[in-house]
């Protein structure tokens, strides 16, 4: 056989039986610390070990002993081709930077995860740090791995990149972006995870469920998905509800629109009628008896109700409804209450409602809106009060 021919069958050899040996020290190193992580985590506690093999940390890490053993070896195999011995070398010690990159990955990950599982870091970013963190890390792993292709020390090939820091800069213009913004709404406490925020220029509206690097997903109420740049947080407006959440109620704030031609001072006999409404009782007495004591001292003409002062339908059903909220159940009583009259539209008169219900759940909340405005609604037609509404084919059909 030709010299040339045994060695390339040598170094061949040599090769295929290295390549079997570490892999076969490869599966038993995995399946040794497999077994001892899963061994040592049910013994524990803590669930962060459970976590590190869910991550596949101690996967990653068995391949190290493999590698060094390769590394060591590697010389012998092709001790007779000097050049293929340099190729393998240099690829073995970029395998060896991106197996310490998915190392670094996996454990960060790991912590991200049990930090998550605790209350006070529940809603912290921390999946941006770790991207940051990850960022810079792949970033150091790749120049090294080019240095070691090269052959150009690594200070002296990261000086050579001075010149492209524009490029670098405008490639990563997102990333820095979303770097920046992360940090300005970890430190003014902007938004959580769980937070439930509306943002109406991405047509957000519903829980935030992961802020990133450089998104924010946001899980709508009908289950769909938003995803919103993390810089957008601190260069738009959005409404973040964590004030309502954490308050003692949720505010009510709606209007009855009352037509202006149905208000009218009420007669005597009216204001009569009108006592006998549980609620509103005691105030008809109370505020008859001044009316009728201030018109008797000024000697008012009272056979015109214009003169002197005066009771209305809509001064008394506004009363009303202030009553009704005090003694409704689901009304927060140590919060505001209050029924105004807003300035007059074309489409009447706004009575507003302004409330806090005591229960915030979405569902409660829209049910004890509902069932104050049944009442109200129903309730209008006893003042001999109108609700201005646009005429329909119906009205116009029995006309």
């Amino acid at each position: 056989m030709p010299e040339t021919t045994a060695k390339y069958l040598n170094m061949l050899a040599l090769l295929l039986a290295l390549l079997i040996v570490v892999f076969i020290i490869d599966f038993i190193v995995r399946k040794i610390l497999l077994s001892v992580f899963t061994t040592f985590s049910k013994r524990t506690e803590t669930n962060f070990d459970d976590i590190l093999v869910q991550n596949k940390l101690p996967r990653n890490i068995a391949h190290i002993i493999p590698l060094l053993i390769v590394l060591e070896f590697i010389p012998i195999v092709f001790a007779d081709f000097d050049y293929f011995e340099n190729i393998v070398e240099k690829s073995l010690q970029v395998f060896a930077i991106i197996l310490t990159l998915w190392i670094v990955r996996s454990l960060l990950n790991s912590v991200h995860d049990y930090l998550q599982m605790l209350p006070r870091f529940s809603d912290k970013p921390l999946k941006s740090y770790i991207q940051v963190f990850m960022i810079f890390a792949w970033a150091i792993g790749i120049l090294s791995a080019f240095a070691i292709v090269t052959g150009i020390p690594f200070l002296k090939f990261l000086t050579g990149l001075g010149a492209a820091s524009a490029v670098i800069l405008l490639i990563f213009k997102d990333t820095i972006l979303g770097f920046v913004a992360s940090i300005q709404v970890s430190i003014n406490n902007m938004v959580h995870i769980g937070d439930w925020i509306t943002f109406e220029k991405y047509g957000a509206d519903g829980d935030v469920i992961e802020i990133s690097l450089a998104t924010v997903k946001v899980q709508n109420f009908d289950k769909t998905i938003t995803t919103i740049p993390t810089y957008a947080l601190i260069s738009d407006s959005f409404k973040n509800w964590r004030g309502m959440v954490n308050s003692d109620g949720r505010r009510i704030k709606r209007a009855l629109n009352i037509k202006q031609n149905s208000v009218k001072y009420l007669k005597t006999e009216e204001v009569d009628n009108l006592k006998n409404i549980g609620l509103i009782k005691a105030y008809l007495i109370k505020r008859q008896s001044d009316i009728d004591e201030y018109n008797s001292k000024k000697n008012i003409d009272k056979s015109l109700l214009l003169n002197g002062r005066n009771l209305t339908n809509l001064g008394v059903f506004r009363k009303y409804i202030e009553e009704y909220l005090k003694h409704h159940s689901a009304i927060n009583k140590d919060m505001m209450i209050m029924t105004r009259q807003l300035a007059p539209t074309s489409q009447g008169i706004p009575l507003e409602i302004y409330a806090f219900s005591s229960d915030k759940r979405w569902e409660n909340y829209e049910y004890i809106m509902a069932d104050i405005f049944d009442h109200a609604i129903a309730a209008v037609p006893y003042f001999d009060l109108e609700i201005f509404e646009l005429p329909s084919n119906s009205s116009f059909l029995n006309n």
